[in-house]
């Protein structure tokens, strides 16, 4: 859809006047997967799909939200914009609402404000994070509030965490917010410091293929993962001072996993750390023009996340090995991403 049909749908629903349209991407992320909890390293890129926000500031003291993907339509007081909305769509946008009015912003006036997204719901392109960032930018650039957009990444974090209720990592918003064409963001999760990394694949594509298995962070066994990982810590705190397995090498893992008395959780860590270690060199590799160690790595991040992450599913693997199987003598340098969106992820 055009941004033209976009105005001319917000004109439709809202009446007519200036328009203001805004858009945040999606993203995959190449390697690095489960580590931004855990304040380690991830290496994602945006993708060209996202999510549209059409703004117009008002002189009502409401807010009206509307989607062209979703029926669900509300109107709220401004004073109210930190409230949730049942289970509805618009938890996202409110939940980002409520992050500005917690830095001790009001809202005068009101919006009426209309979604639109191209990036499928569901197929773990981080729809959900992309929402939040466009509505976090379009408010702050129509209430001129003059917030950097690094900052507007961690509000829309906190807005999943506490509208959402999923205590994800900061990975899908800072790069919907940071992303740039034709780069990937290796991005220490810890820290926030980040870099901009060329993609440059001659001869090679990259493959963002859909397995129809629904990807659902609030599903429960995301907040799970996060809470096993927390035991990993508590665990390996007495050998060695932590607060996040992001803190500890793969090398000084290797010396006390075995203090990790649960099996479960032993498996968790070792993927967190070991995925940490793939992926700083992953980026080497890509760097260096590398691809073949980069597809091994990468190879090797879909094996960890099955077997001691356990959060592939039936229709991944069986994707991943049929990927897997196309290899060809004179293809050595053939690299396949598949990325992975199983509903346990």
């Amino acid at each position: 859809m055009t941004i033209e049909q976009l105005k001319a749908k917000f004109i439709e629903k809202f009446g007519k006047g200036e328009v203001s349209g805004y858009f945040s991407p999606g993203r995959v992320n190449l390697i690095g997967e489960h580590t931004d909890y855990n304040g380690g390293f991830v290496f994602p890129c945006a993708l060209s799909f996202g999510i549209y926000c059409l703004i117009r500031k008002t002189d009502r003291k409401t807010v009206r939200f509307a989607s062209l993907n979703m029926p669900f339509v509300a109107e709220v007081k401004v004073e109210d914009l930190n409230k949730a909305i049942g289970k509805e769509w618009v938890n996202y946008p409110i939940g980002v609402f409520a992050q500005f009015m917690k830095k001790g912003i009001t809202f005068d006036k009101g919006a009426d404000m209309l979604f639109y997204g191209d990036v499928p719901t569901g197929a773990g392109l981080s729809s959900s994070a992309a929402l939040e960032v466009v509505t976090g930018v379009a408010i702050n650039d129509m209430y001129g509030f003059g917030i950097d957009k690094i900052e507007l990444a961690k509000m829309g974090q906190k807005a999943e965490h506490e509208y959402a209720l999923v205590n994800c990592g900061i990975m899908d918003q800072f790069v919907s917010a940071m992303g740039k064409k034709d780069h990937a963001v290796f991005l220490n999760c810890d820290t926030l410091a980040y870099d901009l990394v060329p993609v440059k694949l001659d001869g090679v594509k990259i493959v963002i293929s859909n397995t129809n298995s629904p990807h659902k962070l609030d599903s429960g066994k995301y907040n799970e993962r996060v809470a096993e990982c927390q035991a990993a810590v508590k665990a390996i705190q007495p050998f060695k001072q932590i607060s996040a397995l992001g803190e500890i090498s793969w090398e000084d893992f290797l010396k006390v996993e075995d203090k990790i008395e649960n099996t479960t959780v032993r498996n968790r860590a070792r993927h967190v750390v070991s995925e940490i270690k793939r992926t700083e060199d992953a980026v080497k590799f890509l760097k260096a023009g590398n691809l073949v160690k980069f597809g091994e790595l990468m190879n090797g991040s879909h094996d960890s996340l099955r077997d001691d992450y356990e959060v592939t599913g039936f229709e991944l693997d069986t994707m991943v090995e049929e990927g897997r199987g196309n290899w060809y003598p004179n293809d050595w340098w053939r690299l396949w991403w598949l990325y992975r969106q199983s509903g346990e992820k």
